[in-house]
């Protein structure tokens, strides 16, 4: 543990609270958690067995912006002190769509713990990896993520991990095009020349086609590069490996008339190539901008992919986010959407599947101009893949935002910033798994 960390534990504050699922209250446990003295912020969370861990943005104005995890090795039952994961103080460049991403790799004497965030830069932008080796005790020198080194912005990134091999993915929205598209226009400017044509700030279907998913690996083990153009350039992406190790990608992509859709792209030869992108639904969100809202991945039984994503449906005579779900088999086909039980406008959703095939939601919402809440559901998929969703209503402490999911064998934890004045802590919440969900 670094020694600027020895001042610096967080309050593992438990409190009691009730949970209500369909009728039957379930009880559990929260916990807050966090830096003290800084806003915390934008969870991911990520689970090997009993081991959950999570990383976070720590800011405030005086101190920057920073980048923490706590590990938990009792499935999420109590977490260490917190521990700065950038070696380089003030350097992370965090939001809602943008969290630092965690993950485990397993190893023989137990399991790394791999973050990867975005970082400020001379030119912009780039993203950083950083490991633990001791079970999140302390975390190495920070590195760049290969191929992200590159004049503009880039990030919105997310991570996968090979179990096989224990390779580590990445993938992030890259601009760099627009970068050396501006410094082009700035350099005619300045010898009194034209503009190069589609140069422009504007966030329509032109600066789109400048945008590109990039995808690559950690340790230079696959040369990064680009495999799609015309993303959405806001929206977060979506990493995840099957069983049989394809990797698939999800995006919100810019289509024709400045549709924003959610496409999906498969390689099944580790990273080397990919498909064609693959739209997953025919939504038409036509909008000239970026909704900040993307998708999440996960693999069920027997591989099947999942998709949840949200967008904009009409009902009521007005216009409202709706989330829909929808699943492949082979990356080439997808089902027809389906809605899950929202209540109100749904936001920044998430999707985990638990070992048994239970898909588990999580999503924030605002309902009738309340105060945004964390918003729980379980699903079940039935043998010709439709899917049924159960929605859990949280307690009332679950006012809050952009939730993140990981499963341990008995039990869901879900974590999400909190609402209120700053400084302010995460929240997370243990949900049983098992038949009896009141134990």
């Amino acid at each position: 543990m670094r020694s600027d960390l020895l001042s610096r534990f967080a309050a593992l504050l438990l409190v009691g609270a009730a949970l209500v699922a369909g009728g039957p209250s379930v009880s559990t446990r929260t916990a807050a958690i966090g830096v003290p003295n800084r806003v915390n912020e934008y969870p991911s969370v990520a689970s090997q067995g009993a081991w959950v861990a999570i990383a976070w943005a720590a800011s405030s104005e005086s101190a920057g912006t920073d980048v923490y995890a706590a590990v938990s090795r009792d499935g999420g039952a109590s977490f260490g002190s917190p521990v700065r994961v950038n070696a380089v103080e003030k350097q992370a460049s965090i939001n809602g769509e943008q969290p630092p991403r965690i993950a485990f790799v397993a190893g023989t004497s137990g399991p790394s713990i791999v973050v990867v965030w975005t970082a400020k830069a001379g030119s912009g932008t780039a993203l950083l990896s950083a490991r633990s080796n001791d079970g999140g005790r302390s975390f190495g020198a920070s590195q760049p993520v290969p191929g992200s080194d590159a004049a503009g912005n880039r990030g919105w990134e997310s991570i996968a991990v090979d179990s096989a091999t224990g390779r580590v993915y990445a993938v992030w929205l890259d601009h760099r095009d627009t970068a050396a598209e501006a410094g082009a226009a700035h350099a005619a400017h300045q010898h009194g020349a034209a503009a190069p044509s589609g140069v422009s700030s504007g966030e329509g279907g032109e600066r789109a086609q400048r945008s590109q998913l990039f995808v690559g690996a950690l340790g230079a083990e696959l040369p990064a590069r680009g495999i799609a153009r015309g993303v959405c350039y806001c929206c977060k992406t979506a990493a995840i490996t099957a069983p049989d190790g394809a990797l698939y990608l999800a995006w919100r992509h810019v289509y024709a008339g400045n549709q924003r859709d959610i496409a999906v792209s498969t390689s099944r030869d580790r990273g080397r190539s990919f498909s064609d992108p693959v739209r997953v639904s025919e939504d038409r969100w036509q909008l000239e901008g970026c909704p900040e809202n993307g998708p999440s991945l996960a693999v069920g039984n027997q591989g099947r992919v999942f998709v949840l994503w949200p967008t904009l449906v009409k009902e009521r005579g007005g216009e409202t986010l709706r989330l829909f779900l929808s699943s492949t088999a082979d990356g080439r086909r997808f089902a027809a959407r389906a809605p899950l039980p929202t209540a109100g406008a749904a936001y920044h959703p998430q999707l985990i599947a638990s070992p048994d095939g239970t898909l588990v939601a999580a999503w924030d919402e605002v309902v009738n101009g309340a105060p945004r809440r964390v918003r729980l559901a379980r699903g079940r998929t039935d043998d010709h893949g439709q899917t049924q969703f159960e929605a859990i209503d949280l307690a009332s402490d679950a006012e809050g935002s952009y939730p993140a999911l990981a499963i341990t064998p008995n039990h869901i934890v879900i974590a999400w910033t909190a609402r209120g004045a700053a400084p302010k802590a995460l929240r997370v919440l243990r949900v049983p798994t098992g038949p009896d969900r009141r134990r």
